[in-house]
This record gives structure tokens, C-alpha cells and sequence, in this order.
């Protein structure tokens, strides 16, 4: 297996995606190789500050960066030697199995859109968060930030994808899908929300449980947590903002610290042919690796193969 990984995406890049790719591939089997894509003369002298042997990894010369601030389409076509473009054209070569950045979001997108391609029957591609439960489990959370309106059908598809990736990645048996919403009763909610339920009531793809609220994403209720890109990103930034405002009170608790998102680096878009996964653009070294290992999960559990097999 080789795991790409984009050198110069993030606020801290290329030490902290260098020293987390370092990390990383110390807890890999070598049957798992890492491809470092980027400027190549400064990977090898973070190699080097960082005390990693350049023979352990892959090194591809990206002369060009895709910053955060540029438009993603403009970018992605200006910029065809940038370590995003590149780690593009690598997957779509079948030269690495995965690809991982904590660069340009927008840019990333345009690339799995374009280039990984969307599965032959996926609406709308989408990420996902880790929700931590209090009983030491783990539920996901989907759209969280593509897709910010959505039609009751797309919602639906989202159920099978965060059913798929909870079964398959984090071990979950017979996930329970839940639909967000602001009462528990099926008549709850805006008319996507009533539409949504009536297409998710009777599903065989997925175990639906109802309408869930607010105070429930946190429980043992569900496990899959449904809603728009709109109302999944408040919700992310909100447990985020929680996060912080406990360890800012010097406030410690061994539940909330599973809130950090260094404990799980990035998230995969599901419904794209490929492994691509987006990090965030804040990520220090731990985040990398994790997401890196994360990365290697997904891979191991051929999701894109069995979202595949779902929508044939």
C-alpha cells in the first residue's frame, strides 16, 4: 500500500506534516509505504530536522503550492506541477492507493470531483466528524460542511455512507442511522427534514432509528447522526469551541479530551471512487499521523469498494 500525502497543505506545513508523516510511518508495517509530495528540497531538510531517514519514503517534487487563500477551480488548472495537483494525478495513476492533505479544502474537492470521480449513483459526496460517546464508543456525524443545502434523497444517501464507513471502519454492527431534527416526531422539523423521514422510515440500507435531537448525538441513541452541511458544521464547531473553552477554564476530563480533533486527524470523502482525505488546516504533527493512520484503516477496509457495491 502507498499512502500520499500532501507536503505543503496546512497552516504549519511542511514541518508538521514532515514530523507527522515521521511518526506515522514508525507504527506502519513496511509493507506500507508513504509518498512525501511536495518542494523536494525542503522535505529532505525537515527529514533531517526531524530525524527521519529519507530511504523510509517516497519523495515527489512539487515545485508549485496551492495556497489556502486561492480559488480552487483557478488553482487546480494554473497549478498542474502543486503537490495537490500532483497527488492527484498519482491516485488517478493507481501509483498510491490514498491521498491526504490539510491544504485547500476547495482545491481538494475540485480534485476528487474531477479527477478521483463521484460513484455512479452519489448525489453529493460528502465528509463526516467523529462524534464521541460518553459510554466510550463512537458515532459519526455527515454532511459536516460540503454540502450546506440538501434534498430529502441526498439526505437518504447519506444515511448508506455513514451506515457503510461506521460497519466497516470502526467496527460497528447494524450502525443506527438517526435523521437530526428538532422533535422526535415524524412530522418534526422544515419540509426536507419531513420528506427525509418519510424516504428513511422503511429503508433496508440502513438501520433507521427516527428523528434524534440534539441532546441525543452525544448517546448510545444512534450512531449515525444525518443532517445538511450547514447544521453538521455548527454542530462540529460547536463541540470544537466546547473543547476549548474547557482547556482554556483549566478544565480536564478523560470524555472531552476525546473532543480534540488531533485524535483523529482528517476525514475521508465518501462517495468518491478513491481514498482522498481532508485534514485541518491547523493540524500540528499528532493530527497528521493520525489522520495518516486513519488513512491506512479506510484503505484496509476497501470502503470505496463497498460504497460501490451498495449503489450498484
Amino acid at each position: 500500500m502507498k499512502i500520499g500525502i500532501d507536503i505543503m497543505g496546512g497552516d504549519f506545513a511542511p514541518d508538521a506534516t514532515v514530523s507527522g508523516a515521521i511518526l506515522a510511518q514508525k507504527l506502519l508495517p513496511s509493507t506500507i509505504r508513504l509518498v512525501l509530495i511536495g518542494d523536494q528540497e525542503q522535505i529532505v531538510s525537515c527529514l533531517a530536522k526531524f530525524g527521519g531517514d529519507v530511504n523510509n519514503f517516497d519523495i515527489v517534487h512539487a515545485p508549485e503550492v496551492i495556497t489556502m487563500g486561492e480559488h480552487p477551480t483557478k488553482a487546480f488548472s494554473q497549478k498542474p506541477n502543486s503537490s495537490i495537483v500532483l497527488g492527484f494525478s498519482l491516485l488517478k495513476e493507481k501509483k498510491i492507493d490514498a491521498f491526504a492533505s490539510n491544504g485547500n479544502t476547495g482545491a481538494m474537492l475540485v480534485g476528487s470531483m474531477f479527477s478521483a470521480k463521484t460513484i455512479s449513483g452519489v448525489i453529493r459526496p460528502c465528509i463526516t466528524s467523529i462524534l464521541p460517546k460518553e459510554n466510550g464508543g463512537m458515532g459519526l456525524i455527515l454532511d459536516v460542511g460540503i454540502n450546506a443545502d440538501c434534498k430529502p434523497d441526498v439526505l437518504y444517501q447519506f444515511g448508506v455512507l455513514g451506515s457503510l464507513f461506521a460497519q466497516h471502519v470502526y467496527g460497528i454492527k447494524n450502525p443506527k442511522v438517526g435523521l437530526l431534527n428538532i422533535g422526535e416526531e415524524p412530522e418534526k422539523g422544515n419540509l426536507v427534514s419531513q420528506a427525509a423521514h418519510t424516504l428513511m422510515k422503511d429503508s433496508k440500507d440502513f438501520n433507521f432509528i427516527g428523528n434524534i435531537e440534539g441532546r441525543d448525538i452525544f448517546g448510545d441513541l444512534v450512531d449515525v447522526v444525518v443532517c445538511d452541511g450547514f447544521t453538521g458544521n455548527i454542530v462540529l464547531k460547536q463541540a470544537e469551541a466546547l473543547y476549548t473553552t474547557l482547556k482554556r477554564r483549566g478544565l480536564s476530563d478523560d470524555y472531552f479530551e476525546r473532543y480534540n480533533y488531533e485524535n483523529y486527524g482528517g476525514t475521508p470523502i465518501l462517495g468518491i471512487s478513491s481514498t482522498v482525505m481532508i485534514g485541518h488546516g491547523i493540524s500540528n504533527d499528532i493530527a497528521v499521523k493520525n489522520m495518516l493512520l486513519l488513512t491506512r484503516d479506510i484503505v484496509e477496509a476497501q470502503l470505496s469498494d463497498k460504497i460501490k457495491q451498495a449503489f450498484e
